[in-house]
């Protein structure tokens, strides 16, 4: 190359346009590794779906012309008063022991069990991060208070304060809620204290103390939103143990009473038909565990996406399937005249 050449690319470079270069927030850089988790994106999708239908319940059964808590003992019931099966008499997932639309049931239970999952997080998140923060950022003696009252709600048998309060006060969605929400915001807070005793002694923390910044301005303007992404993770994961939790109660009977569904008190009432209706009990079950199942799949596929070494391994991944590509593109050619010469001989 000469030297005219280098000048004239020199030249080149110099005349050209400045190009800013974009960095990535972390949250930007979370989504880029969550879209391209095929599993987390479909638990995505499932969720989507099931919130779906929760919400569409109403309109689906006027859809059908079958109202959640109406029986139809002469076409939901066969001649010896069993349920009938899928898609007999206009029931497209067969009815329940007195006749109702199982599938409208369902989705009507949906809308219960994910209210109570999702309310009772977003309460236990507040109230676990509030705590966590306090405890761990003033310490001392708050400290040793807030975190004996944590480990005494963990250690304490939450099934048994349950069976306590149903008695006393009855059974309801709001004792469900509470009870719940009391035993959940526990190991959030656990996690959040101990984020925070390591958050405050960094350097940044001591920079906006020597600028006069107050003690709640340091927690929740530059220590919580270090905090968000295990926050996250957990109240991801907190979800079908709730939704989980909701059912046992309503199973047991002590959480949402008939004739309201629930997908706990429609598997109580399918206990003894499960010889005679395989679908009475199968398909509330199955709506649960796909519920749970893509709440957990979806955490997991969260939590690895704000896991900085997930990069790295997506690039190593990408990387050995491009060189798997290259590889199979160049032996293409060559094997195309071994395989015109082998015939050619035979």
């Amino acid at each position: 190359m000469s030297i005219s050449e280098l000048e004239f690319q020199a030249a080149a470079v110099e005349g050209a346009p400045e190009q800013a270069v974009e960095g990535r927030s972390q949250w930007q850089l979370t989504w880029r590794r969550l879209r391209s988790d095929k599993v987390a994106v479909t638990a995505m999708i499932t969720i989507v779906v099931m919130v779906g239908l929760a919400i569409a319940a109403p309109a689906i059964a006027a859809l059908v012309h079958h109202p959640p808590n109406i029986a139809y003992p002469n076409t939901g019931e066969n001649a010896v008063g069993n349920p009938v099966g899928p898609f007999t008499n206009g029931f497209w997932l067969g009815t329940d022991d007195t006749g109702r639309d199982l599938m409208v049931r369902i989705f009507y239970g949906a809308r219960i069990s994910l209210f109570v999952g999702l309310v009772t997080t977003a309460v236990a998140t507040v109230a676990g991060v509030a705590v966590g923060l306090i405890a761990g950022y003033f310490g001392g003696i708050v400290d040793a208070v807030l975190a004996r009252f944590t480990d005494a709600v963990l250690a304490f048998p939450y099934v048994v304060l349950a069976l306590a309060l149903a008695v006393v006060l009855g059974p309801s969605l709001a004792v469900i809620i509470g009870v719940i929400t009391f035993f959940s915001w526990a190991g959030i807070s656990r996690i959040v204290r101990g984020q925070t005793l390591s958050l405050k002694e960094k350097e940044y923390i001591e920079a906006a103390r020597s600028l006069g910044a107050g003690p709640f301005r340091i927690m929740f303007i530059d220590i919580l939103p270090n905090l968000l992404a295990p926050v996250l993770v957990l109240a991801t994961l907190y979800i079908p143990a709730a939704v989980v939790f909701e059912a046992t109660l309503s199973y047991l009977g002590l959480g949402i009473q008939p004739p309201t569904a629930s997908w706990g008190n429609i598997l109580a009432a399918a206990q003894n038909f499960y010889q005679v209706a395989w679908w009475y009990t199968v398909f509330p079950a199955l709506a649960l565990l796909i519920t749970t199942l893509a709440f957990n799949l979806l955490g997991d596929g969260i939590r690895d996406a704000m896991d900085p070494t997930t990069e790295r391994l997506l690039a190593a991944r990408r990387g050995r399937k491009a060189r798997a590509r290259s590889r199979k593109n160049a032996a293409g050619p060559d094997q195309a005249p071994a395989d015109t010469a082998g015939s050619a001989s035979a």
